[in-house]
């Protein structure tokens, strides 16, 4: 359906306008000037004719068959030119107008009412409130937007939220160097959406990358779904706005007061193999370098250069973004001193000083993409001798073109003049100012070309005991209690086969001690309490106790505290667990975010968490390959590999107990927050331990998804 629109045989401009700087004219303008390969039918009540094409009054006049309706009429208008367009069997609409829920209310209510005439009609429509639509493709040549510049040619497909961005874009896609295939201007996105273009251009192959730029992700689910499967066959580049948003709520949680808005996007972008950039520069870059580089077989990259100073520079950011110096190997090396002056470097990087000519860049390169030990190629350039830019460039795209197996990227440090005269060539080779751009777009392609051969991963299904973690999760919603206590906590932790302390639950000193005797010393004594969440603010937490006698004393010490601080009465007991001894705090935890869902957190925890912030997130439900990219992401992972002689921790045990709780939120989405802080390595067998554990629900949902109907259980929920 979505080919009607965007490769249609004929399109209805309804709206079409003589008048000039009208939407309606320039839309036609566009059209005719681009040479729309299909038939142009403009409407407008008046009749007559418009850029050169007769007009008719109504869109039912029309004598053909219509595949696109690019409506441009009054907003109050747009529903009855609808249901016109429905009477003439038109499947396509691209709604220019504006005056719909961007305006508000009223205006949500009409485009609610379009939206389900679209449907019934079983139409498909971009926009409303948007730019237009274009195809470059020799065999449609389709202008439909009203942008002042006419398209580049490429092998783009760019999705904008934005119009009036989409528009901007269009008028300067020729001095960056890039070109669309196909353009989908999606406005107010009340159908027609990111994920929508995903799908259609996944195996079009005149769109060879795909370009979005987002404000928000209405299906993060779905746009997860596609963008994993798409972005395995071409590279997907976002620019996601809205990095300022507030986070998910005022979290009481760790995980919730780290996670927010643009991390959940960020986590699902990142999952979905979706390569994010942070500026329309960044993004624009990205998109030059996949449109002339084939992606690459290795990391190995080789520099070849007239000057040292940019050379060493070139290294160090190679070495930044975790690429590799080639090494070059010794037949090449031979060759290079064949021809290269006696001051030459034929090491990485290759330095032909600055006396070298251009044939010896010509030289060098053709035997640099020889070497078997290089994946790709950075060609330095700086002005001396009166070598002129341009004709350095065009011998490296002539290289190039011979030998297109393997990016090259251009630095030139030269005058700005010289990216204007690029933009009058057909430039098979990116080109830019400073080394590190360049080392970047070499990292970009690296990135996809591990994303490919990512596995895909696998999502386990654990035994556990689900009876037992929900009993105890809705005896504390029948409590009208959002937070689980601590020792809830632990107990739907070790129902979920999380690795928890051997712990035993006491409400007066002779349990205590019995506990504290069966345990072993020393252990630890935890408060649990209804009413106080944050144990340690208010000494609720007495840990390394190595004796009975000490133990009935510290027990003493916190009653008498929590009486004089009014906080007894919350008070359920105390839990005794064992004193689990180690040095490295780990933390995990879920929190939600209204949008994307349940956020799954891992990194270095303890009482420094929010201060070193040493964390990384992900959209649950996890991979086992998402586990693991979790804990290796963080600075902390060197921690875990058994830093100074420590013992190296369990990472598969980690793993699975990330594995565990993104199990544990699927099977109760209504969890809002929760956290395992710290998750302690013991010294002894590296093992992670849950030490402490906090468990929150959204209580109204908690209720309606176990089908409870009180609040104060007499029995009908049991």
């Amino acid at each position: 359906m979505l080919s009607k629109i965007l490769k249609p045989k004929s399109i209805a401009v309804i709206g079409a306008s003589t008048k000039p700087k009208t939407i309606g004219s320039e839309l036609m303008q566009r059209l005719r000037d681009y040479k729309f390969k299909g038939d142009i039918y403009p409407v407008n009540p008046k009749g007559g004719i418009i850029e050169g094409f007769k007009a008719y009054t109504t869109v039912e006049e029309i004598p053909a068959e219509i595949d696109l309706a690019v409506i441009v009429v009054n907003a109050k208008f747009v529903l009855d030119t609808i249901d016109q367009c429905n009477r003439k069997g038109i499947k396509g609409l691209c709604i220019i107008t504006a005056g719909f829920k961007e305006t508000g209310k009223e205006g949500a209510e009409v485009e609610r009412q379009l939206l389900e005439k679209v449907k019934e009609y079983g139409m498909r429509l971009v926009g409303p409130n948007c730019l237009g639509v274009l195809n470059t493709h020799p065999d449609i040549s389709m202008d439909a937007t009203f942008a002042e510049s006419l398209p580049v040619r490429g092998d783009i497909g760019f999705v904008s939220q934005s119009g009036a961005l989409g528009g901007g874009i269009l008028n300067i896609l020729k001095d960056l160097n890039v070109g669309f295939a196909q353009f989908v201007s999606i406005g107010n996105q009340a159908d027609v959406n990111a994920e929508t273009a995903l799908e259609y251009w996944e195996n079009d192959d005149d769109v060879k990358q795909i370009l979005l730029y987002m404000e928000s992700i209405q299906n993060p689910s779905n746009f997860r779904k596609l963008a994993t499967r798409i972005s395995k066959k071409k590279p997907i580049v976002a620019l996601k706005a809205g990095r300022s948003a507030a986070g998910a709520s005022a979290a009481s949680s760790h995980t919730g007061s780290l996670a927010g808005a643009d991390k959940a996007a960020n986590a699902l972008l990142k999952q979905s193999g979706v390569i994010r950039e942070y500026s329309l520069k960044n993004l624009f870059a990205t998109a030059k370098v996949f449109s002339n580089c084939p992606i690459p077989k290795g990391d190995r990259v080789a520099i070849i250069t007239n000057s040292g100073g940019p050379g060493i520079m070139a290294t160090d950011a190679i070495c930044e973004y975790g690429l590799q110096i080639a090494k070059i190997s010794d037949e090449t090396k031979d060759k290079l001193r064949s021809f290269l002056p006696s001051a030459a470097s034929v090491k990485n990087p290759i330095d032909m000083i600055a006396s070298a000519p251009i044939e010896h860049y010509k030289q060098t390169l053709e035997t640099v993409i020889a070497d078997q030990n290089v994946d790709m190629i950075m060609v330095i350039y700086l002005p001396f001798l009166g070598l002129k830019d341009i004709d350095v460039a065009r011998a490296v795209m002539e290289i190039k073109a011979k030998n297109p197996a393997k990016p090259i990227i251009g630095v030139f440090m030269t005058k700005s003049e010289f990216f204007t005269q690029l933009a009058e060539q057909n430039v098979n080779t990116p080109f830019f100012m400073y080394a590190e751009e360049a080392a970047e777009g070499l990292h970009r392609l690296n990135q996809q070309r591990l994303w490919q051969q990512r596995p895909l991963g696998q999502i386990p299904d654990f035994k556990v005991d689900r009876a037992r973690a929900e009993a105890i999760i809705r005896q504390s919603i029948l409590e009208n209690r959002a937070q689980l206590t601590t020792r809830e906590s632990i107990d739907v932790l070790d129902a979920y086969g999380i690795r928890v302390c051997k712990s035993g639950f006491a409400t007066n000193i002779e349990e205590v001690v019995k506990l504290g005797n069966s345990i072993g010393y020393p252990v630890v004594m935890k408060m649990t309490s209804k009413t106080t969440s944050h144990k340690t603010d208010v000494g609720g937490v007495r840990v390394n106790i190595q004796s009975e006698e000490q133990l009935r004393a510290e027990y003493n010490d916190l009653i008498q505290k929590l009486t004089e601080k009014g906080l007894i009465e919350g008070l359920e007991g105390v839990i005794i667990q064992e004193m689990v001894k180690g040095s490295r705090e780990m933390v995990c935890g879920i929190a939600t975010d209204p949008q994307y869902g349940p956020m799954m957190m891992f990194g270095l925890g303890g009482v420094f968490i929010e201060v070193m912030k040493d964390v990384t997130f992900r959209i649950a439900p996890l991979a086992d390959i998402d586990a693991m990219e979790m804990i290796k992401s963080t600075k902390a992972y060197k921690l875990l590999e058994g830093a100074r002689g420590t013992k190296p921790a369990q990472m598969e045990q980690i793993q699975e107990t990330l594995l565990r709780l993104s199990q544990l939120v699927t099977d109760y989405p209504f969890i809002d927050e929760l956290d395992i802080n710290p998750l302690l390595i013991s010294e002894s067998t590296g093992e992670g331990i849950a030490v402490d554990g906090r468990i929150k629900v959204r209580l109204e949902e908690a209720l309606d998804k176990l089908q409870c109907t009180c609040k104060t259980c007499s029995g009908c929920c049991q």
